[in-house]
Parts: C-alpha cells; sequence; structure tokens
C-alpha cells in the first residue's frame, strides 16, 4: 500500500514500462517454458488488461499466458489460500497432463533460467524443488526458512518464523525460500488432496502443503546462486529482491540506476519483456538556456525533460518534468507531471498525479505525513491519481 489499493501486486509497475509479474513471466519464456496460467482474485483488472495486451505468445505453437480467475469449481468458496487456489485448478493440470509443473510467484525480481532447476529436481528425485538463497538472519523472518539436510534434502521449513534458525556455516545467515517451486505433478496433485480433506489446514503452500511434503521425505532444495542466466555479469548472479514493502520497492529501484546496476535491465541474452506504449524517445530540452542535468537515471519513452534535474531516478513512460524541477530518487509512473521549481526526493508517485509549481516532496517529513504515507526508511509515496488542490 498504497501502490496496490486498486491493482494486484504483480500489476505494480517497476523499472519505468515493466510490470512486477514480467519478471516471473520473462524467465519462464526464455527458459522454453510457454504454458503458463495466472491464478488471480482480488483487484485483478489491470493484471488481466496486462496480461492479455503484452502476453500474446504463439497459438500456432501451442503457447498460452492466459489469466484464471477464482470460478468456484471445488465448492462455495474463493481461494483459501495458495494450495487451495492450485487445488481449485486442478483441472488444468488434467487438461495438459504434464510431468513436472512451475509455480513461480508473480512479484519478485530477479532472472533465473528455470531449465536449470528442473534438471537438479529430476536428478534428485525430489517430489517438490524450492529455489533458495542465504539472506541476512534478521530480514528471514519475511520468508520461508530452510534447513537443510543431508545433501540437497530439507529436513525442516518454516513459515516466516519469529526466530529464524541460523546456518551452521554462517549463524547470522538462514536459508530462504524465494517462493519459486517445481514439482512431480503426480505429488503435487495427491499433497493438495490430503490438504484439502484437512479441516485443520490454512491450505497455504509454505505454511502447510511444503511442510507436509518434507515430513514425507519428499522436499529438496535448489541453491539460487548456482543459477547463471546467459548476458549476467558475476556480479549480478544470484540477485533476488521481493519487494513487498515501500523500502524494499524503493532499494530495488536504486540497484537498477547504479553505474554498474546490481539488475540490469539491459540484458539482452536474456530479456525482460513487456509491451510498451507507442510513443516517441524521450525528450531532453534546454529551458531558458538551462539544458537538463540526469545522471544515474532511467528514463522511458515520451518523457520530457526541461531544464530540469534528476538524480538516481526512474522515469516512467509519458513523464514530464518542468524547468528547475529537481528529482533526487525519484521513481515517477506513468503521465506523472512535475512543475516548474518543484522538490522530489526519495519518493514514488503513481500515475496520473501533477505535482504543482514549487511543490517540496521528500523534504519535510512532518509536511509529508500530513498528506502522504511515509515509510519507516523515509520513502513517500503518492498515489495514483491524486489532486494536490484538494489538499
Amino acid at each position: 500500500m498504497p501502490l496496490t489499493s486498486d491493482r494486484a501486486k504483480p500489476a505494480v509497475p517497476f523499472g519505468g514500462p515493466y510490470r512486477l509479474i514480467d519478471f516471473a513471466l520473462s524467465n519462464l519464456a526464455n527458459g522454453g517454458y510457454r504454458k503458463i496460467v495466472v491464478l488471480t482474485q482480488y483487484k485483478s483488472h489491470s493484471l488481466d488488461v496486462h496480461l492479455s495486451r503484452t502476453w500474446r505468445l504463439s497459438t500456432l505453437l501451442g503457447n498460452y499466458v492466459t489469466s484464471v480467475p477464482a470460478q468456484m469449481r471445488r465448492g462455495r468458496s474463493w481461494f483459501l489460500g495458495s494450495a487451495d487456489a492450485l487445488f481449485q485448478n486442478l483441472n488444468l493440470v488434467d487438461d495438459e497432463q504434464p510431468k513436472y509443473l512451475f509455480v513461480f510467484g508473480a512479484d519478485h525480481i530477479y532472472r533465473m533460467d528455470p531449465r536449470q532447476m528442473l534438471d537438479a529436481h529430476i536428478a534428485s528425485g525430489a517430489g517438490v524443488t524450492i529455489a533458495a538463497l542465504r539472506a541476512n538472519r534478521a530480514e528471514a523472518s519475511e520468508f520461508g526458512v530452510i534447513e537443510q539436510g543431508e545433501g540437497t534434502k530439507i529436513a525442516a521449513f518454516h513459515e516466516k518464523p519469529a526466530d529464524p534458525p541460523g546456518l551452521a556455516d554462517s549463524p547470522d545467515e538462514s536459508y530462504v525460500s524465494m517462493g519459486n517451486y517445481v514439482f512431480d505433478v503426480d505429488v503435487l496433485v495427491d499433497a493438495l488432496n490430503r490438504d484439502a480433506g484437512d479441516s485443520s489446514s490454512k491450505h497455504d503452500l509454505g505454511g502447510d502443503l511444503i511442510p507436509a511434503l518434507v515430513a514425507d521425505g519428499a522436499a529438496h532444495v535448489y541453491d539460487y546462486t548456482k543459477n547463471v542466466v546467459p548476458g549476467d555479469e558475476e556480479a549480478q548472479r544470484g540477485y533476488w529482491r521481493d519487494v513487498g514493502t515501500i523500502d524494499a520497492y524503493f532499494d530495488a529501484h536504486m540497484d537498477l540506476v547504479q553505474p554498474l546496476p546490481a539488475f540490469s535491465l539491459y540484458n539482452d541474452s536474456w530479456p525482460i519483456f513487456t509491451l510498451g506504449r507507442s510513443l516517441p524517445p524521450a525528450k531532453f530540452v534546454a529551458a531558458d538556456n538551462k539544458p537538463p542535468s540526469v545522471q544515474n537515471s532511467i528514463v522511458s519513452n515520451g518523457a520530457i525533460l526541461s531544464g530540469c534535474t534528476a538524480f538516481d531516478s526512474v522515469i516512467s513512460p509519458g513523464v514530464r518534468i518542468r524547468k528547475d524541477a529537481n528529482l533526487e530518487g525519484a521513481i515517477l509512473f506513468d503521465d506523472v507531471q512535475i512543475g516548474k521549481g518543484a522538490t522530489v526526493r526519495r519518493a514514488v508517485i503513481d500515475k496520473n498525479v501533477v505535482v504543482p509549481d514549487g511543490v517540496r516532496i521528500g523534504v519535510d517529513r512532518e509536511e509529508d505525513e500530513a498528506r502522504f504515507a511515509v515509510s519507516e526508511g523515509g520513502v513517500v509515496t503518492v498515489p495514483k491519481n491524486y489532486r494536490f488542490e484538494d489538499d
């Protein structure tokens, strides 16, 4: 919130022209897996529109990306949890008859070759394989935490534990799940049917299904840092961000704009796909003989920057920034307008907002908190279609 006040999280814009879901879908498509369903439920309209306009694969080859809303196929209830979402859509598995099934979260920033994960899954003989990486133990309570047993086998799985277990070779780190799984389909179907019949279950993948499969001895772990993606440099290997908070979302953007980015949008060997609007190229204009000064920033098509300064910023399609405006760590969504002499620092401004001349955002915290959401890290978020004249 407030970026998800009227859209599903996977539909939140990221990095200029992209949506969060584009990263997971691009990994699957680049890896050659192009029969993809997106299970949707809450505030899914903008996500559905994005999928229908953008992710049109070759039907001649039997490829598709399609959204599948909750349909009450198994009773008079919507999805009760992530495991129940799979259970209620097992008809899709019956239709396609796959041997293996990927289940990927739709709201993380990363590059991954899923073929390498599937190869590891097959080689281990696992019923389910979970992609994981090391994380700071102090932050691990936000994730599923894995205790590794012999080889790649998982000895225990803890969903968002209050006191995450550390690693034997690094007590200040924990092994956290990325929310990406590959299943043997017969193992998944059996586990889902058992879970559906358990009245005490919350029908959650991480909270119920995976611990049950760990108890069965069927769960193995895949070390994501061993995944080698074509075109990525060594410094970019193993990058993964869960952008579940405004601060994490902001920090992931700052990763993009560094001279040597931790995550690069410019890897042509493993592109992130999206459908850009039909707009002219970005334009930089001198205003009263003052040229714009732009450093360490991403500027999307259709943007016009006139006599302004922009540092460490991400500027989305159709943005207008006028004379003497100053951006520092600004993330501007589509069609935002920044007026003359305005200042925007460490802020996310959602679509269609017009910032009047001289307005300051991110300068005075007390002033910001009176109007907007301000994160623990001090990042200001201006909601979609906000009207300053209504203040």
